[in-house]
Protein backbone atom coordinates (compact mmCIF):
# COMPACT_ATOMS: atom_id res chain seq x y z
CA UNK A 1 0.00 0.00 0.00
CA UNK A 2 1.04 3.70 -0.75
CA UNK A 3 1.55 5.27 2.57
CA UNK A 4 1.29 8.74 0.71
CA UNK A 5 -1.89 8.04 -0.59
CA UNK A 6 -5.24 9.39 0.73
CA UNK A 7 -7.54 6.71 2.88
CA UNK A 8 -10.14 6.09 0.39
CA UNK A 9 -12.21 2.94 1.86
CA UNK A 10 -15.64 1.26 0.83
CA UNK A 11 -18.83 -0.86 1.14
CA UNK A 12 -19.48 -3.00 -1.38
CA UNK A 13 -22.90 -5.39 -0.51
CA UNK A 14 -24.30 -8.20 -2.69
CA UNK A 15 -27.57 -7.65 -3.90
CA UNK A 16 -29.09 -10.96 -3.10
CA UNK A 17 -31.29 -9.43 -0.66
CA UNK A 18 -32.39 -6.46 1.66
CA UNK A 19 -29.04 -5.18 4.38
CA UNK A 20 -29.62 -6.84 7.58
CA UNK A 21 -27.93 -5.61 10.96
CA UNK A 22 -24.58 -7.46 10.15
CA UNK A 23 -24.69 -5.60 6.89
CA UNK A 24 -25.55 -2.33 8.72
CA UNK A 25 -22.46 -2.46 11.20
CA UNK A 26 -19.95 -3.29 8.40
CA UNK A 27 -21.44 -0.74 6.92
CA UNK A 28 -20.89 1.84 9.37
CA UNK A 29 -17.34 0.40 10.27
CA UNK A 30 -15.95 1.25 7.13
CA UNK A 31 -17.49 4.48 7.01
CA UNK A 32 -16.37 5.55 10.11
CA UNK A 33 -12.93 4.10 9.54
CA UNK A 34 -12.59 6.12 6.40
CA UNK A 35 -14.21 9.71 7.74
CA UNK A 36 -12.16 9.45 10.72
CA UNK A 37 -9.21 9.40 8.83
CA UNK A 38 -10.84 12.30 6.65
CA UNK A 39 -10.75 9.83 3.78
CA UNK A 40 -12.95 9.17 1.00
CA UNK A 41 -15.90 6.63 1.53
CA UNK A 42 -17.39 4.56 -1.73
CA UNK A 43 -19.93 2.15 -2.57
CA UNK A 44 -20.04 -1.02 -5.17
CA UNK A 45 -22.81 -3.34 -6.10
CA UNK A 46 -21.02 -6.53 -6.06
CA UNK A 47 -23.70 -7.80 -8.32
CA UNK A 48 -21.19 -9.92 -10.59
CA UNK A 49 -22.91 -13.12 -9.42
CA UNK A 50 -25.70 -13.20 -11.60
CA UNK A 51 -27.99 -16.34 -10.34
CA UNK A 52 -28.19 -14.91 -6.39
CA UNK A 53 -29.60 -11.17 -7.61
CA UNK A 54 -32.35 -10.74 -5.78
CA UNK A 55 -34.95 -8.09 -8.07
CA UNK A 56 -35.24 -4.89 -6.62
CA UNK A 57 -32.53 -5.27 -4.14
CA UNK A 58 -30.04 -2.63 -5.42
CA UNK A 59 -32.45 0.45 -5.00
CA UNK A 60 -33.40 -1.29 -1.83
CA UNK A 61 -30.23 -1.36 -0.63
CA UNK A 62 -29.18 2.29 -1.86
CA UNK A 63 -32.81 3.74 0.03
CA UNK A 64 -31.82 1.66 3.32
CA UNK A 65 -28.50 3.56 3.28
CA UNK A 66 -29.96 6.80 2.30
CA UNK A 67 -32.82 6.75 5.44
CA UNK A 68 -29.65 5.62 7.93
CA UNK A 69 -28.14 8.72 6.95
CA UNK A 70 -25.05 7.13 4.76
CA UNK A 71 -23.16 9.60 2.39
CA UNK A 72 -20.77 8.24 0.04
CA UNK A 73 -18.36 10.00 -2.53
CA UNK A 74 -18.67 9.41 -6.35
CA UNK A 75 -20.92 7.51 -8.39
CA UNK A 76 -21.74 3.92 -7.37
CA UNK A 77 -19.82 1.51 -9.40
CA UNK A 78 -21.46 -2.26 -10.35
CA UNK A 79 -19.66 -5.45 -11.01
CA UNK A 80 -22.24 -5.94 -13.61
CA UNK A 81 -20.74 -3.52 -15.99
CA UNK A 82 -16.94 -3.97 -15.23
CA UNK A 83 -16.57 -7.83 -17.48
CA UNK A 84 -14.21 -6.43 -19.69
CA UNK A 85 -11.82 -5.00 -16.57
CA UNK A 86 -11.87 -8.79 -15.50
CA UNK A 87 -11.28 -10.15 -19.01
CA UNK A 88 -8.43 -7.83 -19.09
CA UNK A 89 -7.33 -8.91 -16.12
CA UNK A 90 -7.54 -13.08 -16.69
CA UNK A 91 -5.56 -12.02 -19.77
CA UNK A 92 -2.68 -10.82 -18.23
CA UNK A 93 -2.66 -13.87 -15.94
CA UNK A 94 -2.41 -16.00 -18.48
CA UNK A 95 0.10 -14.46 -20.45
CA UNK A 96 2.34 -14.55 -17.42
CA UNK A 97 1.30 -18.46 -16.92
CA UNK A 98 -0.32 -17.82 -13.41
CA UNK A 99 -3.42 -19.78 -14.37
CA UNK A 100 -4.21 -22.95 -16.22
CA UNK A 101 -7.85 -23.91 -17.80
CA UNK A 102 -9.61 -26.68 -15.50
CA UNK A 103 -11.36 -29.50 -16.62
CA UNK A 104 -12.73 -31.07 -13.12
CA UNK A 105 -16.14 -31.16 -11.78
CA UNK A 106 -17.46 -30.55 -7.97
CA UNK A 107 -17.94 -34.36 -7.83
CA UNK A 108 -14.45 -35.12 -9.13
CA UNK A 109 -13.54 -33.28 -5.81
CA UNK A 110 -15.66 -34.85 -3.62
CA UNK A 111 -12.67 -36.43 -2.26
CA UNK A 112 -10.11 -34.07 -1.84
CA UNK A 113 -8.78 -32.33 1.28
CA UNK A 114 -10.44 -29.79 3.17
CA UNK A 115 -8.94 -25.90 2.83
CA UNK A 116 -9.09 -23.82 5.63
CA UNK A 117 -12.37 -22.29 4.57
CA UNK A 118 -13.80 -25.69 4.65
CA UNK A 119 -14.39 -25.91 0.61
CA UNK A 120 -12.29 -28.75 -0.95
CA UNK A 121 -8.83 -28.05 -1.78
CA UNK A 122 -7.99 -28.62 -5.37
CA UNK A 123 -5.80 -31.93 -5.93
CA UNK A 124 -4.12 -30.49 -9.38
CA UNK A 125 -5.80 -32.69 -11.81
CA UNK A 126 -5.47 -30.45 -14.74
CA UNK A 127 -2.55 -28.58 -13.02
CA UNK A 128 0.25 -30.00 -16.08
CA UNK A 129 -2.53 -29.81 -18.35
CA UNK A 130 -6.18 -31.16 -19.45
CA UNK A 131 -6.71 -34.87 -19.61
CA UNK A 132 -7.24 -35.98 -22.94
CA UNK A 133 -10.18 -35.57 -24.33
CA UNK A 134 -11.54 -32.82 -21.68
CA UNK A 135 -12.32 -29.40 -21.94
CA UNK A 136 -11.54 -26.75 -19.79
CA UNK A 137 -14.62 -25.22 -17.44
CA UNK A 138 -12.84 -22.98 -15.24
CA UNK A 139 -9.92 -21.41 -15.03
CA UNK A 140 -7.70 -21.49 -11.90
CA UNK A 141 -4.62 -19.70 -10.48
CA UNK A 142 -1.92 -21.29 -9.26
CA UNK A 143 -1.42 -21.26 -5.55
CA UNK A 144 1.85 -20.90 -4.26
CA UNK A 145 3.79 -18.85 -1.59
CA UNK A 146 2.99 -17.81 1.68
CA UNK A 147 0.97 -14.80 2.09
CA UNK A 148 1.32 -12.88 5.34
CA UNK A 149 -0.63 -9.29 6.25
CA UNK A 150 -1.23 -7.37 9.25
CA UNK A 151 -5.04 -7.07 9.97
CA UNK A 152 -6.13 -4.18 11.79
CA UNK A 153 -8.43 -5.99 14.25
CA UNK A 154 -7.38 -9.38 14.12
CA UNK A 155 -3.93 -9.17 13.70
CA UNK A 156 -1.10 -10.84 12.53
CA UNK A 157 -2.25 -13.60 10.04
CA UNK A 158 -0.63 -16.02 7.51
CA UNK A 159 -1.29 -18.59 5.23
CA UNK A 160 -0.02 -20.98 3.08
CA UNK A 161 -1.62 -21.26 -0.38
CA UNK A 162 -1.09 -24.30 -1.75
CA UNK A 163 -1.68 -25.86 1.97
CA UNK A 164 -4.49 -23.83 3.23
CA UNK A 165 -6.75 -22.53 0.07
CA UNK A 166 -5.35 -24.41 -3.26
CA UNK A 167 -5.47 -23.58 -6.79
CA UNK A 168 -8.40 -21.42 -6.94
CA UNK A 169 -11.32 -20.54 -9.26
CA UNK A 170 -11.28 -16.79 -11.02
CA UNK A 171 -13.36 -17.78 -14.11
CA UNK A 172 -16.15 -20.50 -13.49
CA UNK A 173 -17.63 -23.06 -15.36
CA UNK A 174 -20.97 -20.87 -15.51
CA UNK A 175 -18.95 -18.33 -17.88
CA UNK A 176 -19.02 -15.84 -14.89
CA UNK A 177 -15.59 -14.43 -13.78
CA UNK A 178 -15.23 -15.53 -9.46
CA UNK A 179 -15.43 -13.14 -6.96
CA UNK A 180 -11.75 -13.48 -5.66
CA UNK A 181 -10.59 -11.59 -9.07
CA UNK A 182 -13.20 -8.98 -9.44
CA UNK A 183 -13.07 -7.53 -6.10
CA UNK A 184 -8.86 -7.10 -6.82
CA UNK A 185 -9.78 -5.27 -9.97
CA UNK A 186 -12.49 -3.15 -8.43
CA UNK A 187 -10.33 -2.01 -5.70
CA UNK A 188 -7.59 -0.75 -7.82
CA UNK A 189 -9.74 0.35 -10.14
CA UNK A 190 -11.56 2.98 -7.47
CA UNK A 191 -8.06 3.09 -5.45
CA UNK A 192 -8.89 1.58 -2.27
CA UNK A 193 -6.06 1.69 0.10
CA UNK A 194 -7.99 0.56 3.11
CA UNK A 195 -10.49 -2.31 3.30
CA UNK A 196 -13.02 -2.53 6.60
CA UNK A 197 -15.33 -5.46 6.12
CA UNK A 198 -16.88 -8.50 7.63
CA UNK A 199 -14.32 -11.33 9.14
CA UNK A 200 -16.61 -13.75 7.22
CA UNK A 201 -14.11 -12.47 4.02
CA UNK A 202 -11.13 -13.11 5.98
CA UNK A 203 -9.93 -16.27 4.63
CA UNK A 204 -10.34 -14.84 1.08
CA UNK A 205 -7.82 -12.32 1.85
CA UNK A 206 -4.64 -13.88 1.34
CA UNK A 207 -6.06 -14.99 -2.05
CA UNK A 208 -6.65 -11.61 -3.03
CA UNK A 209 -3.25 -10.29 -1.76
CA UNK A 210 -1.59 -12.94 -3.96
CA UNK A 211 -3.50 -11.88 -7.09
CA UNK A 212 -2.57 -7.97 -6.44
CA UNK A 213 0.80 -9.19 -6.39
CA UNK A 214 0.33 -11.59 -9.39
CA UNK A 215 -1.37 -8.48 -11.16
CA UNK A 216 1.37 -5.51 -9.77
CA UNK A 217 -1.48 -3.69 -8.04
CA UNK A 218 -1.40 -2.38 -4.70
CA UNK A 219 -2.45 -4.35 -1.64
CA UNK A 220 -4.76 -1.97 0.57
CA UNK A 221 -4.60 -2.52 4.38
CA UNK A 222 -7.23 -4.42 5.75
CA UNK A 223 -9.71 -4.47 8.76
CA UNK A 224 -12.14 -7.52 9.89
CA UNK A 225 -14.84 -6.76 12.01
CA UNK A 226 -16.84 -9.20 13.59
CA UNK A 227 -20.10 -10.91 12.10
CA UNK A 228 -23.35 -10.46 13.68
CA UNK A 229 -24.89 -13.77 14.39
CA UNK A 230 -28.63 -15.04 15.28
CA UNK A 231 -29.13 -17.04 17.89
CA UNK A 232 -28.67 -20.62 16.37
CA UNK A 233 -24.71 -18.67 16.21
CA UNK A 234 -25.15 -18.43 12.28
CA UNK A 235 -24.29 -15.67 10.39
CA UNK A 236 -26.93 -13.16 9.74
CA UNK A 237 -27.44 -13.45 5.54
CA UNK A 238 -30.78 -13.97 3.50
CA UNK A 239 -30.32 -17.77 3.72
CA UNK A 240 -30.24 -18.01 7.54
CA UNK A 241 -33.62 -15.74 7.31
CA UNK A 242 -31.61 -12.37 8.56
CA UNK A 243 -34.60 -9.34 9.18
CA UNK A 244 -34.52 -6.82 7.17
CA UNK A 245 -33.47 -3.32 8.56
CA UNK A 246 -35.73 -1.78 6.30
CA UNK A 247 -38.42 -1.05 8.89
CA UNK A 248 -36.17 -0.60 11.90
CA UNK A 249 -35.93 2.70 13.55
CA UNK A 250 -32.57 3.74 12.29
CA UNK A 251 -31.02 5.73 15.27
CA UNK A 252 -31.79 3.20 17.62
CA UNK A 253 -30.67 0.57 15.11
CA UNK A 254 -27.63 2.49 14.69
CA UNK A 255 -26.63 2.97 18.16
CA UNK A 256 -27.15 -0.99 18.86
CA UNK A 257 -24.68 -1.03 15.71
CA UNK A 258 -22.04 1.01 17.90
CA UNK A 259 -21.97 -1.45 20.27
CA UNK A 260 -21.96 -4.38 18.52
CA UNK A 261 -18.47 -2.20 17.27
CA UNK A 262 -17.50 -1.78 20.92
CA UNK A 263 -18.06 1.43 20.93
CA UNK A 264 -19.90 2.18 23.71
CA UNK A 265 -22.47 4.61 22.99
CA UNK A 266 -24.39 5.89 25.62
CA UNK A 267 -28.14 4.67 26.35
CA UNK A 268 -29.59 8.06 25.24
CA UNK A 269 -28.32 7.74 21.88
CA UNK A 270 -30.59 5.32 20.87
CA UNK A 271 -33.59 8.24 21.13
CA UNK A 272 -31.17 10.49 19.66
CA UNK A 273 -31.69 11.91 15.68
CA UNK A 274 -30.20 10.00 13.31
CA UNK A 275 -27.61 13.47 12.58
CA UNK A 276 -27.12 13.23 16.65
CA UNK A 277 -26.04 9.79 16.35
CA UNK A 278 -23.67 9.92 13.58
CA UNK A 279 -22.29 13.44 15.03
CA UNK A 280 -21.63 11.24 18.33
CA UNK A 281 -19.86 8.15 16.12
CA UNK A 282 -17.96 10.28 14.38
CA UNK A 283 -16.58 12.23 17.24
CA UNK A 284 -16.06 8.45 19.31
CA UNK A 285 -15.28 5.93 16.93
CA UNK A 286 -11.87 4.40 17.66
CA UNK A 287 -11.23 1.28 15.28
CA UNK A 288 -9.19 -0.25 18.37
CA UNK A 289 -12.11 -0.53 20.72
CA UNK A 290 -13.63 -3.14 17.95
CA UNK A 291 -13.98 -6.57 19.29
CA UNK A 292 -11.15 -8.62 17.92
CA UNK A 293 -13.91 -11.94 18.12
CA UNK A 294 -14.62 -13.35 14.36
CA UNK A 295 -18.17 -13.34 15.25
CA UNK A 296 -20.84 -12.28 17.98
CA UNK A 297 -24.76 -11.89 18.25
CA UNK A 298 -26.80 -9.54 17.17
CA UNK A 299 -28.96 -7.64 19.45
CA UNK A 300 -32.34 -9.63 19.43
CA UNK A 301 -34.12 -6.75 17.66
CA UNK A 302 -31.88 -7.02 14.78
CA UNK A 303 -31.97 -10.96 14.26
Amino acid sequence: MNALAPYSGRFAPSPSGPLHFGSLATALGSALEARHHRGSWLLRIEDIDIPRIAPGAVDAILATLERYGFEWDGEVMRQSCRADAYAAALARLKAGSHVFPCACTRREMADSALARDGSRRYPGSCRDGLPAGRTPRTWRVKAEGTICFDDAIQGPQEEDLARDAGDYVIFRADGQFAYQLAVVVDDAAQGITHIVRGADLLGSTARQIHLQHLLGLPVPAYAHLPVASNAAGEKLSKQTLARAIDDAPPARTLAAALAFLGQRPPAALAGASIAEVWAWALAHWRIERVPRRLQGPAPNSAA
